[in-house]
Parts: C-alpha cells; sequence; structure tokens
C-alpha cells in the first residue's frame, strides 16, 4: 500500500515536452514531473505518478545550469521549495519587473495575477519542488513572446490545451483552433511587482521561525515552522511567514537524530517531501524509509509515526489540505 504512494527522487519519471517553450532556445533542458494530480502539462503523455487527489497539485522541475522556465502565469497559487542549487526567479511579461534569488530550503509563493519564470543560475543541475492549489489548477497562460517562439521550433498551443508538433508532421484537427496568443488587455489584468515585491512573498530558510511546543515538536528533538498560511490554535501554530489563505498548508518540522513523534493520525493527506537527512515513517505497522528529495502522501485517517534514525538532523516539508487542518489526534 505504502509503495503506492511514494515517489523516490531516483526513480521520478520526467517529461521533456510537457509545455509550449520545450524546444525554445535556453528552455529545451528542462525535465517536468507531475508527481500528485494531473498538474498543468499540455503534453498527454506527461507521467503522473499519483493520481490521488489532494485539493492540491504537487509537481516538480529539474533543470541544468543557465535553463529557463519561460514567463507565464496561472490560475490558482503556485509554491516552489528549492530543493537544491541557486534560482532566479523574475516577474513581468518580459521578465523584467523584479528578480530574487533563492537558495536551498527557501520557499517562495507566487500568486494568480503575476508573470513569472525562473533559471538555474547555479553550477549544477538543479531541482524545484511545486505545490499548486486545487484538484484542477487550470492552464498556463504564457507570455505573447513564448507562442511566436514555439511556433518558429515547430510547436502549436491548441485552444484545449494541447501540443500539436509540426515538425513531426502532425497537424492540428478538425475543429480545433490555435490558442489566442495573449492579449494586451489579459497582460494588464496582471500585477507589476518588483524585485522588492518578490523579496516579500519569499521565506529564506535562514529564516524559519523555529518552535518547540506545537502539536507536533513538543517531543524532544524536534521543531516545526509554520510557512504558509494562518495561524491554527488546534495545532499550536502561530501565523505562517506567509499568512494569506493558500487553500493548503505548508510545514517544515526538524527533527534531530533519535527523535521521533508518536503514533497519531491526521483528518486530511499529508504530503512529506524530504528536503535533507533521513525519515523512518511507519503507517498502520509498515515502515518506509524516505531520503532526500523522496516524496510520500500518507492515507487520510491511518496511524503515522516518523522518526530520524540517522546521524544527521532531517528536514521535511509538509503540506496538507486546507488553510486549517485539524489537529493531529495521538493514539
Amino acid at each position: 500500500m505504502l509503495t503506492d504512494r511514494l515517489v523516490r527522487y531516483a526513480e521520478l519519471k520526467p517529461c521533456l515536452t510537457a509545455f509550449i517553450d520545450t524546444r525554445s532556445p535556453g528552455s529545451d533542458r528542462k525535465e517536468n514531473f507531475t508527481i500528485i494530480g494531473p498538474g498543468v502539462a499540455e503534453n498527454p503523455d506527461q507521467h503522473v505518478h499519483i493520481g490521488i487527489p489532494h485539493g492540491f497539485n504537487i509537481g516538480g522541475a529539474r533543470q541544468p545550469p543557465g535553463c529557463l522556465n519561460s514567463q507565464h502565469s496561472h490560475l490558482t497559487n503556485e509554491v516552489f521549495v528549492v530543493h537544491d542549487g541557486t534560482w532566479a526567479f523574475r516577474s513581468g511579461v518580459n521578465a523584467r519587473d523584479g528578480e530574487v534569488i533563492l537558495e536551498a530550503g527557501d520557499v517562495i509563493s507566487l500568486p494568480t495575477d503575476v508573470f513569472r519564470g525562473f533559471e538555474n543560475i547555479g553550477e549544477d543541475t538543479a531541482f524545484l519542488y511545486a505545490v499548486l492549489g486545487r484538484d484542477d489548477p487550470g492552464r498556463v497562460l504564457w507570455a505573447p513572446q513564448v507562442f511566436d517562439l514555439a511556433r518558429d521550433h515547430g510547436l502549436i498551443l491548441m485552444e484545449d490545451g494541447s501540443l500539436v508538433d509540426t515538425l513531426a508532421g502532425e497537424t492540428p484537427p478538425p475543429g480545433l483552433r490555435p490558442m489566442p496568443r495573449t492579449t494586451a488587455a489579459q497582460i494588464e489584468a496582471h500585477r507589476i511587482i518588483d524585485s522588492q515585491a518578490l523579496e516579500g512573498i519569499v521565506v529564506r530558510s535562514g529564516d524559519f521561525r523555529w518552535i518547540s511546543d506545537s502539536a507536533l515538536s513538543r517531543f524532544g528533538g524536534i521543531e516545526e515552522a509554520a510557512l504558509l498560511g494562518p495561524a491554527n490554535p488546534v495545532e499550536l501554530l502561530p501565523d505562517g511567514h506567509l499568512a494569506w489563505p493558500h487553500e493548503f498548508v505548508l510545514r517544515t518540522l526538524r527533527l534531530l537524530p533519535g527523535s521521533s513523534i508518536p503514533n497519531h493520525r491526521r483528518r486530511e493527506e499529508e504530503v512529506i517531501f524530504v528536503q535533507q537527512g533521513e525519515l523512518k515513517v511507519c503507517v498502520e505497522g509498515e515502515a518506509l524509509k524516505l531520503t532526500p528529495g523522496d516524496t510520500f502522501t500518507t492515507p487520510i485517517g491511518a496511524v503515522r509515526s516518523f522518526a530520524n534514525n540517522g546521524a544527521e538532523s532531517c528536514t521535511i516539508y509538509i503540506t496538507r489540505r486546507g488553510d486549517q487542518p485539524a489537529a493531529p489526534e495521538f493514539t
């Protein structure tokens, strides 16, 4: 049962042709991943690792140095956790409104009405972990120049969100029209946010407000920080750094070697992403060891416990449905 809910980092199945910019110079080497939920990929061949509805989607992007993700916007909140590397996030339809640089462990929450793109500006291939709001996050709205570059390289985005590859001899299906190029009016409806405003939607890992008296961190050797979402008294957690409602929350736990959280249940599915170290997860008597980059989703109502049996601290990020999840129920 548990292996159906586990996605190992080493076993991620990428799509190299997920979006309209897949052949655009600078964007043609990225790997896109749909880990939980359908995501927003425009290629029906994109592999979905876990199809269980969660109220949000989990995805990822792995890019070599200098690789870009073209300017676009989404219909729901988009949150990134930097797993490794150094990344530049740029705002504006032409990527000129603002820029912020993120390092490993940092988090950024991008609202719906902002054009954004990102580039791996480090020296090694690196991975971003992503959360998109709602079971159906809708489609991507691309900056106008993305359509032009795609057409120059043989790709046409259709009005139903599918891609037609003219270099492979494909032609648009009868009765299906190309997606209209993004208009000036659509661009005007987006906010302009500068570098200072971008910094305001970032949580630096060095600034996490760790506490040791939350519902989960009251056990020795454990700290918890609320990153996204409003205060939740039942979890004994204050406002997150980014406290506005997202329809999901993001927390981080840090477990020292030898620490553990005893058996408890949750009323929501919780998704665990391991940033560093090793985490032993026991669910209904079945045990798994999670390592950096692994993603695991725990069944609703199942009894679970966490332990760090490794030699170094373990840091995990946890996503749960809703702005105020129920308290953990210890058994």
